[in-house]
């Protein structure tokens, strides 16, 4: 669609009345299209966690086959997260000016073919390079929705409407997973990414026939100049800084242990087959139930305080981990699942309410930093791994979340503050 045609479609024609006075024409629930919008949303999110982590689970046997370690197979996940944190802010400069639901199909599009093309991969730098094209690839997805999102939804249904859409990447993550490792056990880890790029294909289709157009959406400049004016702008404002580091923390401790895990279950002393590792993948239902009550979550504890909960419950889950129980290690896996996703939700949503213009540059910053986080975690959780164990991937996790936990501490100094200021 062009970018004139989404930029027709925007509620720019105000009545005799003032703005202000007009009727809020934006989605809000139980309203007509939100629904819709909310599923189509729904399952891009589940495609793109689905391709991005699609040999997350695999990694064991992708080092069989090829003959490398962990941290060299850690690659295949790596090249793709960081593939989508480098092109996910050009991305949203596009969808500035020629739409969000443009942006996402062609992004949708490039990933679900490449995907199809990932089973093919005759060598370990070959698979690493079609994976990181296919992450730069779904770089239009997530910056792109949340900007949607933020011009199409209510306010008041903001968080609600983007847990959604995080719900929809745990989704995307578990599934990919489960059905990965059962595949795989059977016929192998080619034939397990082939089924995923076809699941790709049906919720990239449904995704277009399903999303409305955007109607308020205006197109704005691709010229350099305006976009690193934006981007400047954002990285000025303590508080999105302050967001962007939460996020790449939060991933840093998930990449890392759900790189890792896979190793830790197949050896001993859990001595696990594929199929039941890639199922210990459903504990990301915690993560579809957290991140879509996190709007809940913060009304009643406020951001600072839900991050606080969800940095806390995550440092719990670490801990419990690293017992030589299988049922606390699970237990462990759905507190540290929970708590990532809850932390995700909130610290995404604070981007898109506390960015006053640019909202995909914003958002995009958020993403890239994100997603920066996953690559580093992935690495960095697998050398860890290969150093000093599952402890060693843990205390990485621990020193990420105690960033998390300091950074909100100087967010609400800097609150209380502005407060006393204020009162001045």
């Amino acid at each position: 669609m062009p970018a004139s045609t989404e930029a027709s479609t925007r509620v720019g024609a105000v009545s005799p009345v003032s703005a202000s006075d007009a009727p809020d024409s934006r989605l809000a629930p139980g309203g007509p299209g939100y629904r819709r919008m909310s599923f189509a949303l729904f399952l891009a999110g589940v495609a793109t966690f689905a391709l991005l982590y699609s040999t997350q689970a695999l990694l064991p046997l992708i080092s069989g086959e090829f003959g490398v370690a962990a941290s060299e197979a850690s690659w295949t996940v790596a090249a793709a997260t960081g593939g989508l944190a480098l092109f996910v802010l050009p991305m949203s400069a596009l969808s500035e000016r020629f739409g969000r639901r443009t942006v996402m199909t062609a992004s949708l599009a490039v990933a679900v073919t490449v995907g199809l093309l990932v089973p093919f991969a005759p060598s370990l730098p070959a698979l690493v390079a079609l994976r990181a094209v296919q992450g730069a690839a779904l770089a239009g997805l997530p910056a792109s929705a949340t900007a949607y999102l933020a011009e199409e939804v209510r306010p008041k249904a903001l968080v609600t409407a983007i847990g959604l859409f995080v719900a929809g990447n745990s989704v995307g993550g578990m599934s990919g997973r489960v059905i990965t490792g059962w595949v795989a056990q059977e016929w192998g880890w080619r034939v397990a990414v082939g089924v995923i790029g076809a699941l790709a294909v049906a919720c990239a289709v449904a995704f277009r026939l399903l999303l409305p157009a955007p109607r308020h959406f205006t197109a704005g400049s691709l010229r350099p100049r305006v976009l690193l004016g934006t981007v400047r702008a954002h990285l000025s404002n303590p508080l999105l800084c302050r967001l962007y580091a939460i996020g790449a923390l939060f991933m840093t401790v998930f990449g890392g242990v759900y790189t890792v895990i896979g190793y830790r279950l197949t050896e001993a002393p859990f001595s696990l087959p594929q199929g039941i590792v890639g199922s210990i993948f459903l504990v990301y239902l915690v993560g579809t139930v957290s991140a879509s009550t996190a709007g809940r979550l913060v009304g009643r504890l406020g951001r600072r305080g839900a991050l606080y909960a969800a940095g806390g419950t995550t440092a719990t889950g670490l801990v419990l981990s690293l017992a030589g129980s299988l049922p606390l290690v699970l237990l462990g896996l759905v507190l540290i699942t929970g708590g990532f996703f809850a932390g995700h939700a909130v610290a995404s949503s604070a981007v898109s309410k506390a960015a006053t213009h640019g909202r995909a540059q914003a958002s995009a910053l958020y993403q890239s930093a994100y997603y920066i986080g996953s690559s580093a975690g992935s690495t960095v959780g697998a050398l860890a791994f290969h150093a000093g164990g599952w402890a060693g991937t843990v205390m990485v996790g621990l020193l990420a979340v105690l960033g998390v936990v300091s950074i909100t501490v100087l967010g609400t100094r800097a609150a209380r503050a502005q407060q006393r200021l204020a009162t001045v």
